[in-house]
């Protein structure tokens, strides 16, 4: 029997309160073989179970490893009161001008060094990526990138265009990518 898509996805959220009064999980139960538990950026604790697995086996899971879960909210709270507040609307506005001023320049000039052509070039506002490469060798940027040195600035643009010629990581990936930014290891420690 073929169950529908949906059905294959399921999941859903269960609130459980054995770490303590103030603190709970997020249980989230899908077609999974193994136990997982996550520290979420705003500090919810997430399990993942399998949809078969006794409530029973996931509470003891999750007390086997309340050392581990109050060790990593207390990090994650500590990486929040130390964060600095949030871009607003003008630092954003001003990121993608400076971007859209520097960028088109950059992936022109590398593009003419590696002998490659990107089909467009877009400036967004993506926090967990400072680029990408679409399969029709469309790239985009992430206006935050505008907060990092000028070495780490060209290490995402010869990146992407690096993926018009090799669309993974692989090894032929890197030695390209190594044959026009040697430093690359050390030019990526400067990404923030």
């Amino acid at each position: 029997m073929v169950l529908p898509f949906f059905d294959f996805l399921l999941c859903f959220l269960i609130p459980r309160d054995i770490l303590s009064p103030m603190e709970s999980y997020e249980l989230i139960r899908s077609r999974r073989k193994t136990l997982a538990l996550e520290i979420t950026k705003d500090c919810r604790v997430m399990v993942r179970a399998p949809l078969g697995l006794s409530q029973a086996k996931i509470d003891a899971f999750v007390g086997r490893h309340t050392d581990w879960i109050h060790t990593h909210l207390e990090q994650q709270r500590q990486r929040m009161a130390s964060a600095p507040p949030p871009p607003t609307e003008a630092d954003i506005a001003a990121l993608k001008a400076k971007a859209r001023a520097i960028l088109p320049e950059k992936v022109a000039d590398w593009s003419r060094k590696m002998g490659v052509a990107p089909t467009g070039l877009k400036i967004t506002t993506a926090r967990k990526r400072y680029g990408s490469c679409s399969r029709k060798n469309s790239l985009c940027f992430s206006c935050f990138l505008m907060d990092c040195p000028e070495e780490a600035i060209d290490l995402v643009v010869v990146h992407e265009l690096c993926h018009i010629r090799e669309k993974n990581h692989g090894p032929r990936f890197y030695a390209l990518l190594g044959q026009y930014l040697p430093d690359y290891k050390e030019r990526k420690k400067l990404l923030r």
